[in-house]
């Protein structure tokens, strides 16, 4: 016989996982399941569906004043499509707001949600500054959206 190792598949995870720890009790343990980051489409949803729920508004009456289909539309709020920035802008201009209102109130959202999941609190922050409540150099500092 040789001493060959076994003849095993290589796994590379796509994303590093949770790093070893204490709380580890051997290879029986299942991994620890890190908290998600929302979707983009998912906070871009919840953000046109809360305006248009507040101005007691209809989804057909939204889609009609923003010529895209009701159906689309409700697909949008749900999360289950990526929208264009097209689409996103007459949305938000059937609702009363400019396409920067909308990334802005989604940009918002996302901090909110992100800071909810964090145990860091923001004066903690290493190499960043508290500036009217928000942290300014962490990684929610900006935002930058491609289309």
């Amino acid at each position: 016989m040789t001493d060959h190792a076994p003849n095993e598949a290589r796994v590379i995870p796509l994303r590093p996982g949770p790093a070893p720890g204490p709380a580890a009790s051997g290879p029986s343990a299942p991994p620890a399941a890190a908290p998600r980051e929302p979707l983009w489409r998912h906070l871009v949803g919840d953000v046109l569906r809360k305006e248009r729920q507040a101005q007691e508004r209809t989804l057909k009456d939204v889609a009609d004043e923003a010529r895209i289909s009701m159906p689309y539309l409700s697909e949008v709020e749900r999360g289950r499509k990526e929208a264009s920035s097209e689409v996103l802008a007459a949305a938000a201009g059937a609702l009363g707001l400019g396409l920067g209102d909308l990334l802005a109130r989604t940009h918002a959202e996302l901090v909110r949600v992100t800071s909810r999941r964090s145990a860091v609190p923001a004066r903690s922050v290493r190499n960043g500054s508290v500036r009217n409540g928000s942290v300014r150099g962490s990684a929610h500092d900006g935002l930058c959206l491609a289309a």
